[in-house]
C-alpha cells in the first residue's frame, strides 16, 4: 500500500511538471498564425469561418511523452466575432481538456484602419488520470479522489489594439484561478500576457513582423519572447523565429495556399535545464479559411 502512495505522490509530482512544461512553452502558433488561442479578443477578427488544427509532441517518442491537440473555430460577421477553442493534453498519466467558447466585439475607431478589440471566453477545465495505465492497483482510493473532482469553470479576457501594421494586445488567462485562489498551490500558471507587434513592407511581396511578448507566470521568472515572421510571396510562405527567456527557441515554416489553406511546422527546444535529457518538440498547424 505505500508503494502506491508512494506511485501517486510521484504522479501527482508529474502532473505539475507537465503543467509546468505546457505553460513555460506555449503553443507556438499563437504568435503568429492563429492569435486566438491565447486572446479571445481575436476570435473573428476577419470576417467568415476559420478553422485550425493544432498538435505537438515531444520529440523522440518517450513514453507518456507530453502530448497537446487544439482545435478551434470562429467565426467574424460584422463588429462580431465568436469563436471555440478546444485543448486537450496528455503527460504520463494526466489527461487534461479545456473547452471555451468566446465572444468578441471589434469597434472601428475610424473608417476601419484602428480598432479595438475585446474578447471574452467562457467553459470548463477538466482533469483526471489514466488509471487503465497505472502501475498498480487502479483503484486506489488517491487515485479516486484525484479523478473525483468535478470540472470547473474556467474563462479567457482579452483586448487588442489594431492600426494598420501596428498590433497590442493584451489577456488574463485562466479566470478561474484569477478570481478565485483556490488552485493557489498550482505553480507556473499564466497571469498576463502581452504582445506588441509592427508589420513591415519590405515590398516586391516581401513582409517582416517583429513581435515582443511579455508572459507573467506564478512563482517564475516573467518571461519575455522575442521573435519575427519573414513572409514571402504576398505571404504564401513565411518563417518564424522566437527566442524565448528560458533559453529555449522556437522556429517554423508554413505555406498559405491561395489564403485559404495553411501548413506550419515548428520546432521547440527544450529549456537550458531540460535539453539533457529531452529534444524538445514538433508542432503541426492546419488551417482552412471558408473566407465570408
Amino acid at each position: 500500500m505505500n508503494k502506491i502512495y508512494r506511485m501517486v505522490a510521484c504522479v501527482l509530482a508529474m502532473v505539475g511538471i507537465q503543467e509546468a512544461r505546457a505553460q513555460l512553452n506555449p503553443l507556438g502558433a499563437q504568435y503568429y498564425n492563429n492569435e486566438y488561442l491565447i486572446n479571445p479578443a481575436y476570435a473573428g477578427k476577419e470576417q467568415g469561418l476559420k478553422l485550425n488544427a493544432a498538435y505537438r509532441k515531444l520529440w523522440g517518442g518517450l513514453p507518456g511523452a507530453p502530448l497537446t491537440q487544439n482545435i478551434t473555430a470562429e467565426y467574424g460577421f460584422g463588429r462580431v466575432g465568436i469563436g471555440v477553442n478546444v485543448n486537450n493534453e496528455s503527460a504520463g498519466l494526466l489527461r487534461q481538456t479545456r473547452a471555451t467558447g468566446s465572444y468578441a466585439y471589434h469597434l472601428p475607431l475610424d473608417s476601419g484602419r484602428h480598432q479595438l478589440h475585446f474578447g471574452l471566453s467562457l467553459g470548463v477545465m477538466s482533469q483526471h488520470l489514466d488509471n487503465s495505465n497505472v502501475n498498480g492497483n487502479p483503484n486506489d482510493i488517491s487515485i479516486g479522489d484525484y479523478n473525483g473532482r468535478r470540472a470547473y469553470i474556467d474563462g479567457d479576457f482579452g483586448i487588442g489594439y489594431t492600426s494598420g501594421r501596428f498590433s497590442l494586445q493584451a489577456t488574463i488567462p485562466n479566470l478561474n484561478d484569477f478570481f478565485n485562489r483556490s488552485q493557489g498551490e498550482v505553480a507556473d500558471l499564466v497571469t498576463f500576457y502581452s504582445v506588441i507587434g509592427y508589420n513591415f513592407d519590405l515590398k516586391g511581396g516581401m513582409e517582416l513582423e517583429p513581435k515582443i511578448a511579455f508572459r507573467g507566470i506564478r512563482n517564475y521568472s516573467n518571461m519575455i519572447d522575442v521573435g519575427a515572421q519573414m513572409a514571402f510571396a504576398d505571404r504564401k510562405f513565411f518563417f518564424t523565429g522566437i527566442y524565448h527567456s528560458n533559453k529555449s527557441s522556437t522556429l517554423g515554416v508554413g505555406l498559405d495556399f491561395m489564403k485559404k489553406y495553411m501548413v506550419s511546422g515548428m520546432y521547440t527546444t527544450e529549456t537550458s535545464a531540460l535539453n539533457s535529457y529531452a529534444n524538445g518538440s514538433f508542432e503541426l498547424n492546419l488551417r482552412i479559411n471558408f473566407g465570408k
